[in-house]
């Protein structure tokens, strides 16, 4: 008859407590935020080589701001820096509040867009590279683990020279990026959030685009097809 040792018995069947969770990887990726300042429209367009990009980057609430957090995302930066917006607080003001109560600030990367269109951007120092952003006027660009700081800059341009709504602007900033270099690591996902007031289904919230490609070879595409059928179906 084969004996056990009771202790090796309950070490075999002791169960994993441990309270480790497994690291994710960073939400690698490049973003632009911006503003119709005649619309009131607010908005945020991301692509990444990441799975579902759409449900950790944008935030964004009509008549207080737009959020876009990444890198190693603190995703509390969303719902926060709203808060802090709808509070009084300015773009920068609220980047700064942001900051200083996150002791993982330097793996942080977030822009933000008020409703008077200031806007704020902030890249930490163990953002891997290449990493940064451009700011102008009703927006700001940003990314990390890019081909270099061109696809930024490009992003910039395209969303100022583009006509029409500000919809078309996000998304030639992401076309132009992803032109440039976009994310080192290649495509996946890709997200277009608008808010806009009462311009939800019926009207009875702000959420007028909320258009999201989650795992595709061509995800900008993707993403710029589900637009144009929003246009034919949503009254403009």
């Amino acid at each position: 008859m084969l004996f056990i040792p009771l202790s090796l018995l309950f070490h075999l069947s002791e169960p994993n407590i441990s309270n480790e969770k497994p690291t994710q990887p960073p939400v690698a990726t490049f973003s632009i935020v911006g503003c119709d300042p005649e619309t009131g429209a607010l908005g945020i367009a991301v692509q990444s080589k990441f799975f579902a990009v759409g449900s950790v980057v944008p935030w964004a609430e009509a008549g207080v701001g737009a959020i876009a957090t990444q890198s190693w995302a603190n995703t509390t930066y969303g719902p926060n820096g709203l808060k802090h917006l709808k509070s009084g607080l300015s773009a920068e003001q609220t980047l700064e509040r942001l900051i200083a109560n996150d002791p993982g600030h330097a793996t942080r990367q977030v822009g933000i867009v008020d409703a008077k269109g200031n806007v704020a951007n902030y890249t930490g120092d163990e953002c891997n590279e290449w990493a940064g952003a451009v700011s102008g006027k009703h927006y700001t660009a940003q990314g990390n683990i890019l081909a270099g700081e061109e696809v930024v800059k490009v992003m910039g341009k395209a969303f100022e020279e583009t006509e029409g709504e500000l919809a078309d602007k996000l998304m030639a900033a992401l076309f132009a990026g992803q032109e440039a270099g976009g994310d080192t690591r290649g495509q996946q996902s890709a997200a277009l959030l608008v808010v806009q007031d009462h311009s939800g289904y019926g009207g009875f919230n702000d959420r007028y685009i909320d258009l999201r490609v989650d795992d595709a070879e061509r995800p900008i595409e993707e993403l710029q097809r589900l637009l144009k059928i929003h246009k034919q179906v949503v009254p403009r």
